[in-house]
């Protein structure tokens, strides 16, 4: 029995770090030593659950290249249980461009194959909770865990893409960025009232997040301090996920889930790369009791 279940999401990240953002046209700029790293979503999520003590199964689709052989190897050192296939198009990439002040943009190359599917082998396993990336073939998945709570993260969804609707309203767990959203708490409602969700949850950086759950109520809870000076956002919201899913297996309240989404996300903004060092169970616990 897994403890999570993460459907899709690797990828590989490669990143610049550059002198602003956004950064103006020129021929040439001389930046630091761009680095090749894990990414992506469901990447940050299992390495994030694995480092917190859940034990952790990842099922997905990559390239049999160099950037699958990183994603393996990555992922092996760290104990999680990884599943894949080959996928015809070759592995996710990412070109990240990030700041002096950590924030980033992001050029994704999804690598998706039309009518590609993730062999039911590698997936259908018993697991406590699945988290479903929004890779286009994990859409397919929801059938085949009927009795199993799921969670999935939309991004900076807009609340109009019908691409994200099947993973919007599938899902007893929803979380998604403030970024795109004009109306926040409408979205948040709108998930609610045409899907299956209990509890959506709309992150917004450094001013926290907004948690729509049972009570029907839109309550605000504040992000916690970095503790460190910040060096690269990336992975914070995949943290925040994991940390979010570390309190809700342990049967905590809302705000405790909350509470520890934040701290995993800011602890993931003070270091560089996307997933290179989540925080550890010992570390959110110590941190959680002085917040």
């Amino acid at each position: 029995m897994y403890d999570v279940l993460v459907i899709g999401g690797a990828g590989v990240d490669t990143t610049a770090y550059v002198p602003e953002l956004p950064l103006p046209y020129a021929d040439t700029y001389a930046v630091p030593p761009v680095v090749d790293r894990i990414g992506n979503t469901g990447s940050g999520v299992a390495l994030g659950c694995a480092a917190l003590g859940l034990r952790t199964r990842f099922a997905d689709l990559i390239g049999d290249d160099p950037q699958g052989r990183l994603i393996r190897e990555h992922l092996a050192a760290r104990g999680v249980d990884f599943a894949w296939a080959p996928s015809a198009a070759g592995t996710r990439r990412s070109i990240l461009l990030v700041g002096p002040d950590g924030r980033r943009t992001s050029l994704f190359d999804p690598r998706g194959v039309p009518g590609e599917r993730l062999p039911r082998e590698l997936y259908l396993r018993p697991a406590r909770h699945v988290h479903v990336s929004i890779t286009d073939f994990s859409r397919h998945v929801y059938a085949d865990f009927p009795d199993v709570p799921t969670s999935t993260d939309l991004h900076d969804w807009d609340g109009v893409s019908d691409y994200h609707k099947d993973f919007a309203y599938r899902s007893d767990l929803v979380f998604l960025s403030a970024t795109a959203l004009a109306d926040p708490p409408a979205t948040m409602r709108h998930i609610r009232r045409h899907g299956r969700a209990h509890t959506v949850v709309c992150t917004d950086g450094a001013r926290g997040c907004l948690v729509l759950s049972g009570d029907g109520e839109v309550t605000a809870f504040p992000a916690v301090p970095l503790p460190a000076p910040i060096a690269d956002s990336n992975g914070a919201g995949d943290a925040f996920v994991s940390g979010f899913l570390y309190g809700l297996l342990r049967g905590e309240p809302v705000a405790t889930c909350a509470r520890l989404g934040a701290i995993a996300g800011a602890h993931a903004c003070v270091s560089e790369g996307t997933h290179e060092d989540p925080i550890t169970e010992a570390a959110l616990l110590a941190r959680a009791a002085t917040a």
